[in-house]
């Protein structure tokens, strides 16, 4: 199926009752978790680093949840594409907005770490509020257009190129744009720390750590939980005696709270990633080549 063809077809899904859509996820996410045999290693993989205590049959339970909760999300993605306002404001609640306008005019970090109801959650956000944020440009020309198109719906958000680095990032801080980033995922040694996630050394990006340091923000954690009938978005108070000591203790402290969430709704982190990528010296890879 070419990707014109694959888009249209998602559009049509767009106008499914949700029970119907997330069946039609729970049969997608049965399948990716069978034959999806790279996929499925990197999430037993992860599981077992993160999750030592649990036996095997019950992490490959939990990945099979993960593979249902991830498919369902996926095809989510297509209302907040495409569903009307309405109909998004019913799907995707959001509580603790007023936490985005600090009284005394601090710039705003949104800590959005990777859960399967990102999108949603930075959809919703993007309702009401006029933000900035970074996104990465797909292979396929379609679906990337598809993507920027999705992000773009509402509010005119103003998007940056993860190649285009932080320097127009802090500037629309500056201007009083709510900065919504996503902080946890390895993008390899450079500008990385090693700080532990489950206990284990994680290549992490600080910028968290060092946007606070430069422009004095305020950072509110972002979480968003996939439900029964649709998804719930919050919005943290704003972390307090943040930065602290340094930045790589504030990166532990970022780590240690995606992880304490995580924890509340295991099947709902983004497992699927090689999280445990990258290495420090002299350490070999988790992962199968």
């Amino acid at each position: 199926m070419s990707a014109r063809l694959l888009v249209a077809f998602m559009w049509l899904l767009h106008w499914l009752p949700l029970p119907l859509l997330r069946a039609l996820g729970a049969l997608l996410g049965h399948l990716l978790f069978r034959f999806a045999r790279r996929r499925r290693n990197i999430t037993l993989t992860n599981l077992r680093l993160c999750f030592p205590e649990l036996s095997d049959s019950q992490r490959n339970d939990l990945a099979h949840r993960h593979f249902v909760a991830f498919a369902r999300a996926f095809l989510d993605r297509t209302l907040g594409w495409w569903a009307s306002p309405a109909r998004l404001k019913r799907l995707v609640r959001i509580t603790g907005q007023t936490h985005l306008h600090d009284p005394e005019g601090h710039p705003i970090i949104i800590l959005a770490p990777h859960f399967v109801g990102l999108d949603a959650g930075g959809t919703r956000v993007s309702m009401d509020e006029h933000v900035v944020s970074v996104y990465s440009n797909q292979k396929n020309p379609v679906f990337n257009r598809v993507l920027l198109n999705g992000r773009l719906r509402f509010n005119s958000p103003l998007l940056l190129s993860r190649q285009d680095g932080m320097r127009r990032a802090v500037k629309a801080m500056k201007e009083g744009l709510p900065f919504y980033y996503l902080p946890d995922m390895d993008f390899g040694p450079q500008d990385s720390i090693f700080v532990p996630f489950f206990g284990v050394p994680a290549a992490t990006i600080p910028a968290v750590s060092r946007l606070a340091r430069l422009t004095g923000a305020r950072v509110v954690p972002c979480i968003t939980r996939q439900v029964a009938d649709g998804y719930e978005t919050t919005l943290h108070p704003p972390w307090t005696d943040f930065p602290g000591e340094s930045v790589e203790a504030d990166t532990a402290r970022m780590n240690r709270f995606i992880e304490d969430q995580a924890r509340t709704m295991p099947e709902q982190y983004y497992w699927l990633h090689k999280r445990f990528k990258t290495r420090p010296p002299g350490e070999a890879s988790f992962y199968d080549r």
